[in-house]
């Protein structure tokens, strides 16, 4: 195995052997590589080969690109993460990835997210994480791998033991897979965070929310649960609660473009007041409005003192709530980041959070508003910050990593990337 391979080099020699032309972007990226050579060997490099890449011309992977890339990494120990999300690799592909997961023992982060994987190249890339030891953080986001691909990593759940984050979010998975990704998380020991949004249910029984809120009761060691868009309403939160009374393990909840009312945030408040593990709420597009921001904001002045960040926004609050919630930051200092934006700004909000952020309470930084006066009025100002405003996008100019812009990173991050 050489310790110091020349990957631009050796990525040219195998394009020829392959009988494949040179994808110019993946040369310069290598190339790239080459140059920082001196960091590799102890910190390990990630080769971002991301299509939708704004800052050099970009000619997206292709699975035959794929091939000829894992050949050549196929030994190179200080490669330990890989990057390829928006590019268009297809099951065929899946099949090159397969390979090189069950022969390589350095890859600890892979990202295919927003690529055209479907149910067999998930069924391959799932297949290869039954022996696969080193890979700690895979991204199948927006791959159309479907329930039957879902199903495929639900088994690998059972199997698998080292893997510490999944996102599936916007995979099309169904009931039947989320049901049974859910039964593997009741055993499974090292998944740390799991992203299960956006999936397609038909049935308004809320049977996943059910076997979730099952899973944990028992599972001890999930940091982190993503649960955007499953149509949930407030008998789902319920459910959630009650279970969250027992876990003394998440400390990042993701309920965002849901359907809960503000009666399902008095279920909310009630888990604030005894919870004591939470650091991270995220009711981003809901409908609590006044009613529910009241609740929250008694259960975080009075009881809780562990909930470090909150996004409400779109959340048809009006000044009533805001007020409320800004009054509950006063009093509770533990509650650092707040997000508010989208609701109903009156005189009394903007003066409110005005007064937090000039006195410091509030930083500039932990929050997506800012004040700025007219005709001796304030107002109130978007910032471009968030739980997880780059989530799904990369910034042309950069700073995909900034703490104000995810926050979440900042504070609950269970792995490097």
């Amino acid at each position: 195995m050489s310790v110091h391979p020349h990957l631009h080099r050796h990525y040219v020699q195998a394009c020829q052997n392959l009988g494949q032309p040179e994808n110019p972007f993946i040369a310069h990226v290598l190339r790239e590589a080459d140059k920082n050579d001196k960091n590799r060997q102890t910190k390990g490099t990630t080769l971002k080969i991301a299509g939708n890449n704004h800052l050099v011309p970009v000619q997206r992977v292709t699975d035959d690109d794929l091939q000829v890339l894992a050949s050549v990494l196929h030994n190179t120990v200080f490669v330990t993460g890989l990057d390829l999300r928006y590019n268009v690799l297809t099951d065929a592909g899946a099949k090159h990835v397969a390979a090189f997961l069950q022969e390589n023992s350095t890859l600890q982060y892979l990202n295919l997210m927003f690529n055209d994987i479907g149910t067999s190249g998930a069924e391959l890339i799932a297949g290869a994480l039954h022996r696969n030891e080193t890979l700690l953080y895979l991204r199948m986001t927006g791959n159309k791998i479907g329930n039957k691909g879902g199903m495929f990593f639900a088994s690998m759940l059972q199997i698998n033991s080292t893997l510490e984050k999944l996102d599936l979010g916007d995979c099309d998975m169904g009931t039947q897979c989320l049901i049974a990704i859910a039964t593997a998380l009741t055993q499974n020991t090292s998944v740390k965070a799991i992203n299960l949004s956006r999936p397609l249910l038909y049935s308004q029984e809320e049977e996943t929310t059910v076997h979730v809120a099952l899973m944990l009761r028992n599972n001890s060691s999930l940091v982190e649960l993503h649960l955007c868009k499953h149509e949930m309403k407030n008998f789902g939160v319920e459910r959630l609660c009650e279970a969250l009374y027992e876990n003394s393990s998440l400390r990042y909840l993701d309920l965002s473009c849901n359907k809960v009312t503000c009666d399902g945030v008095k279920f909310l408040g009630e888990l604030l007041k005894r919870n004591q593990t939470l650091e991270i709420l995220d009711l981003n597009a809901n409908r609590m409005e006044d009613d529910g921001a009241i609740h929250l904001s008694g259960a975080l002045a009075l009881y809780n003192r562990t909930l470090r960040a909150l996004s409400v926004v779109s959340n048809n609050i009006s000044g009533k709530g805001l007020v409320a919630l800004s009054d509950a930051m006063k009093i509770n200092t533990e509650l650092s980041y707040i997000y508010i934006w989208g609701n109903k700004f009156d005189e009394a909000t903007c003066m409110a959070f005005s007064d937090l952020i000039q006195r410091g309470r509030l930083e500039p930084s932990h929050t997506d508003v800012e004040p700025y006066e007219v005709d001796g009025r304030v107002h109130l100002a978007e910032l471009a910050h968030g739980l997880r405003q780059h989530h799904y996008w990369m910034p042309s100019g950069g700073g995909a990593m900034s703490r104000a812009a995810n926050a979440s990173l900042a504070i609950a991050a269970v792995s490097q990337h």
